[in-house]
């Protein structure tokens, strides 16, 4: 059963997307799939996804990507909040599509999900289901019940069933394992050039416009408050990013804080878009992280606030060009 176009929000479905663990269209038997969470599509899960491309068009069946939504740790740790993911639904589905493969299998995950074991996932999903050729995993990927599905079990599950299986080993840049954990720790951090190096994209944000103090046009330089979609937002401190708007896009200047200087205690995303005037409330903005400039610092008064405002405007503009 194929997902309807509006299954999932906003997402205009041009690879084949179905969410059932019933009723797999016949065209996706004889697959080569690969399963996991995959937030954030990073450079890691990618190289992931070309494998298993390679690996359909030489066994001659349709490449899969598995993946569950909800993520399943908001599932399985009501209680853990915040829960920063990296990308939304629509966001991830969008980076997996532009991969290349065939299909996803978009997983709706439930504690009646998670108490299958390890070989009905095998015997009643991937053999059931898909009739699978081939299975690629990430190194520490585990499945089933109690986590009792693993590398060892797959492979013996392999051997006796018939298909191939494959685990990858983790991706490094440098010394760092490029992870979903390690791109949210680095954005927490507002060490965002780092994440768009694991993520081999900018990180972004991006929501409505709404009202703010307006402080910005007072001091000559009017800024977007972002109301982001996401939760996971970068530390405090003013950042280089490129913004899209109103069908254009440009350099600006980002801060996230409480504008200690006035006094607030609420916190909030304003960007300074260069070269660009215009009404822009209630519009979709969406931001791209590209370098940190420094952390939130709290200024004697305007004149002082004004004068860095001119800095940080002059090296984001280096930057960004």
């Amino acid at each position: 059963m194929l997902a309807p176009q509006n299954a999932v929000e906003g997402y205009e479905v041009l690879m084949k997307i179905f969410n059932t663990l019933q009723n797999v269209p016949p065209d996706l038997k004889g697959a080569v799939i690969t399963i996991g969470n995959f937030d954030g599509v990073h450079i890691g899960h990618r190289q992931i996804f070309e494998k298993v491309i390679a690996d359909a068009r030489r066994l001659g069946g349709p490449a899969v990507v598995m993946t569950f939504e909800p993520h399943p740790k908001q599932v399985l740790h009501p209680e853990r909040r915040p829960f920063y993911l990296i990308t939304t639904p629509t966001e991830k589905l969008r980076l997996i599509e532009a991969s290349g493969v065939d299909a996803v299998w978009l997983v709706p995950f439930s504690l009646d999900f998670a108490a299958r074991t390890a070989t009905s996932f095998v015997e009643d999903i991937l053999i059931g289901g898909l009739a699978i050729r081939k299975v690629t995993i990430g190194h520490d990927y585990t499945f089933g019940r109690g986590r009792e599905g693993n590398e060892a079990f797959l492979k013996a599950m392999g051997r006796k069933r018939g298909f191939e299986v494959d685990v990858v080993n983790a991706f490094k840049i440098g010394e760092t394992i490029i992870s979903s954990t390690a791109i949210r720790e680095a954005i927490l951090a507002g060490e965002v050039s780092q994440a768009a190096a694991m993520l081999g994209r900018p990180y972004n944000l991006a929501g409505r416009v709404v009202v703010g103090h307006r402080r910005g046009a007072g001091l000559g330089f009017p800024t977007a408050n972002l109301e982001p979609e996401k939760v996971l937002v970068p530390a405090r401190g003013v950042y280089a990013v490129r913004a899209r708007v109103s069908g254009g896009s440009y350099a600006g200047v980002l801060n996230i804080g409480e504008n200690p200087t006035f006094g607030d205690r609420r916190r909030s995303i304003e960007v300074h878009l260069l070269n660009f005037a215009g009404d822009i409330y209630g519009e979709p903005l969406e931001v791209q992280f590209i370098e940190r400039l420094r952390g939130e610092v709290k200024f004697d008064g305007p004149d002082a606030l004004v004068a860095q405002i001119r800095g940080d405007i002059d090296r984001a503009r280096q930057i960004l060009e």
